[in-house]
């Protein structure tokens, strides 16, 4: 496939690698490569992010393959948080149809440590049956595409945090919602944790920095964590540091 003269990268975003991603190819290239950021549009305010944003999906696989035609792009990064998978698996097809590189962020995986009390659960209908195993005051942060999962659990009262206030109330019998965005210290989820009792931690094996701290705050307060695991990769040209997908950018667009 031929480069452009003047390129464009679009980065399939909505996470902190991501905006990474943009902001220092941003300030390599400048105006010698055009970076578009493409978010689904979920979080009503978005943090600013380097270069040209779109908001909105593409309507599939066929959607996305006419926007890389169209929009003649020479790269695409798929920086999006590892449980997307089906905009990941769109963007493998697209990318496959239309003959566009395809890099793709594998977040490093959260390592256990000493004192972790992690249950590994294959998805979160598996957790919401394990809770009554573990505990009845439920630190719940998978985000509002998995609550659904949770509505059967009685006798149990939740904890959510989510990026926005949600407009309709919550499927759950007895549940507290705080609206909140990363990164968080340890300091402040131990605070928050302990005020509200809380004795599960259920959560997304995301990996990275940001949601970092409530692990080692349940490690500290000896609470288990129901943790879902993490869906296999799409397949595509990896790199596991917003480093690395930079220098490798660069080569592509060489």
């Amino acid at each position: 496939m031929s480069v452009p003269d003047s390129p464009k990268i679009l980065i399939l975003g909505g996470t902190a690698e991501a905006a990474a991603i943009a902001e220092i190819s941003f300030l390599r290239w400048g105006e010698g490569v055009l970076v578009i950021t493409s978010l689904a549009g979920r979080t009503i305010a978005p943090s600013a992010i380097a270069g040209e944003l779109r908001v909105g999906g593409f309507g599939g696989a066929a959607g996305m393959v006419n926007y890389l035609r169209k929009e003649e792009i020479s790269a695409v990064v798929d920086a999006t948080h590892p449980f997307a998978t089906r905009i990941s698996e769109n963007a493998r097809l697209a990318c496959e149809a239309t003959e566009v590189p395809l890099l793709v962020f594998d977040r490093p995986a959260w390592q256990r440590k000493d004192g972790d009390q992690w249950h590994m659960m294959e998805s979160a209908s598996r957790a919401a049956e394990a809770l009554p195993e573990y505990g009845q005051r439920i630190f719940l942060t998978t985000g509002r595409g998995e609550i659904s999962a949770f509505t059967s659990c009685t006798n149990i009262w939740f904890l959510v945090r989510l990026v926005d206030m949600p407009l309709e109330p919550l499927p759950l019998e007895n549940a507290h919602v705080i609206a909140a965005r990363g990164p968080f210290t340890v300091e402040a989820e131990l605070a928050l944790m302990e005020r509200h009792k809380i004795d599960v931690l259920v959560c997304k094996a995301s990996g990275g920095e940001m949601t970092r701290a409530k692990l080692v705050a349940a490690r500290e307060l000896g609470c288990p964590v129901l943790m879902i695991s993490r869906p296999e990769l799409s397949e595509g040209d990896r790199v596991s540091s917003v480093d690395a997908a930079v220098t490798r950018l660069s080569e592509i667009l060489t």
